[in-house]
């Protein structure tokens, strides 16, 4: 069938005279809608900005309490910088996918928010803490999580400060959890956090040396940290640590 023989070709048949308007009118019409399109997608990009810009507000309010209460204690200096660098490349290890969360590592470095809300003569107490200061401590997850809730981009981090003082076997703060019941990112960096602590000075102790830490955290395994986790960072730290990553091994180098 050629052009001709279709409807509306043949001799005698009147071509409709609105037609051309309607063409105009759709040809407007696409255009307003192009432009429509336009201003969405130049308005969402400047939502985006401004969204990121309040991110980052957040976060270096948020960054700048975590440092406030590092620098209460002299003695924990670089302790948030080091653990998150620690945690991260054990969860590297442990899952890449966990790994991948863009939020993992401000949980890491924002896992001790919550003692913003503890008195500073219990927070910077040289010795023991009496059995009425130490459950006041033990608030400090439940205060962080709370903290951190309300800001919807940090929302994966909320369980890894909430459950990082929980214990494998069940016997930690402040729920109790036990076994896989803990979040994957808490039970990681339990064995990030506890390897640098006793690699530091504190006051009631010097270091212990890598040595004696990754003995102490083989023997808390399937206690107070997760076995399979331990064995992984052990490995890490003994003989086969990530290949070029330069925060790892400064890390480590102030452990030793």
């Amino acid at each position: 069938m050629s052009e001709r023989d279709l409807p509306g070709h043949g001799p005698g048949v009147q071509t409709d005279p609105e037609l051309p308007t309607v063409q105009e009118q759709l040809i407007v019409f696409a255009r307003e809608l192009g432009e429509l399109y336009r201003l969405e997608r130049s308005r969402n990009a400047e939502l985006e900005k401004v969204l990121e810009s309040l991110q980052d507000t957040y976060l270096a309010t948020m960054k700048s309490l975590a440092i406030v209460i590092e620098a209460k204690d002299q003695t924990t200096r670089g302790h948030l910088d080091r653990t998150q660098v620690f945690g991260l490349a054990l969860a590297r290890r442990v899952d890449p996918e966990l790994a991948r969360s863009p939020t993992l590592g401000y949980g890491f470095f924002l896992h001790d928010i919550g003692k913003v809300g503890i008195p500073e003569h219990i927070l910077c107490k040289a010795g023991p803490l009496s059995i009425d200061e130490w459950t006041v401590m033990r608030n400090h997850p439940i205060i962080g999580a709370q903290i951190v809730a309300p800001i919807m981009f940090l929302s994966d981090t909320v369980e890894l400060i909430r459950h990082h003082h929980e214990w494998f076997d069940g016997t930690g703060y402040p729920d109790g959890l036990a076994s896989e019941a803990i979040p994957l990112s808490a039970r990681v960096f339990a064995v990030a956090d506890s390897f640098d602590a006793m690699t530091s000075d504190r006051p009631y102790r010097g270091s212990i040396g890598p040595e004696r830490a990754l003995a102490e955290l083989r023997s808390g395994a399937g206690t107070q940290f997760d076995p399979e986790i331990v064995r992984i960072f052990v490995d890490m730290v003994e003989r086969d640590p990530p290949e070029g990553d330069e925060d790892f091994e400064h890390a480590l180098r102030h452990a030793r």
